[in-house]
């Protein structure tokens, strides 16, 4: 439960040090050679996710945790009803929730009016961690209540609701980062997670790839 009543600051720290281990990395050890001047991409790009979050919590303030703990309050949902050990409910609930955002993503790809929001994360002009973050308001409320849904649906513990955000945000980081991964490596790791090789084909102007590799 600590956990959850620090929420807010886990996923802020979190966050916060993955991006700065990302721009350290993005320094050393570029894939690309940026054709923009970061500085000022990122401030964009930053900015925009700040803005965000704002829009989301001035609109939203329940959140996603606070429905996780309503849900548990009220009985509600698959897993409040289920008699399985904490941990499996924990572990199912992130594969649920990882689903439903994987699916939510084509989505946004799929119908041509929510493709003219999130179009906003694949118009930057370079591809590197500060990417990851690059969503237009509109789609961050649209994403916050397709993962509350979930959440109900699910009876998703709030435990697992703060874990997945964690994990999505400093994943999402990462598979945008413009780093170099030596090729065993990237081809190990891609048994479990988007790489950032992977995902920088679904970053293409090409339509077909555009839609591949989410």
């Amino acid at each position: 439960m600590d956990m959850v009543c620090h929420q807010t600051g886990l996923r802020l720290g979190c966050f916060a040090g993955v991006l700065l281990v990302m721009a350290l990395w993005e320094t050393r050890k570029p894939r690309r050679q940026p054709s923009l001047k970061r500085t000022r991409r990122w401030l964009a790009n930053l900015g925009l996710i700040a803005l965000g979050t704002l829009v989301m919590r001035f609109l939203i303030p329940l959140g996603a945790v606070g429905m996780a703990l309503l849900a548990s309050e009220r009985g509600w949902g698959l897993f409040s009803n289920l008699d399985l050990p904490a941990w499996m409910i924990v572990l199912l609930s992130l594969l649920a929730l990882d689903l439903a955002i994987y699916l939510q993503h084509v989505l946004f790809h799929a119908v041509p009016l929510l493709w003219r929001v999130h179009r906003v994360h694949h118009a930057d002009l370079d591809f590197d961690a500060s990417t990851g973050v690059r969503f237009h308001p509109i789609e961050l409320v649209l994403s916050l209540g397709i993962k509350m849904s979930a959440v109900v649906l699910l009876g998703a513990p709030a435990v697992a609701v703060v874990l997945f955000e964690v994990l999505l945000n400093v994943t999402s980081l990462f598979n945008h980062g413009n780093v170099q991964i030596p090729g065993w490596l990237d081809r190990l790791l891609r048994l479990f997670l988007v790489t950032p090789d992977m995902h920088r084909v679904h970053h293409s102007i090409v339509p077909r790839e555009t839609n591949s590799n989410f």
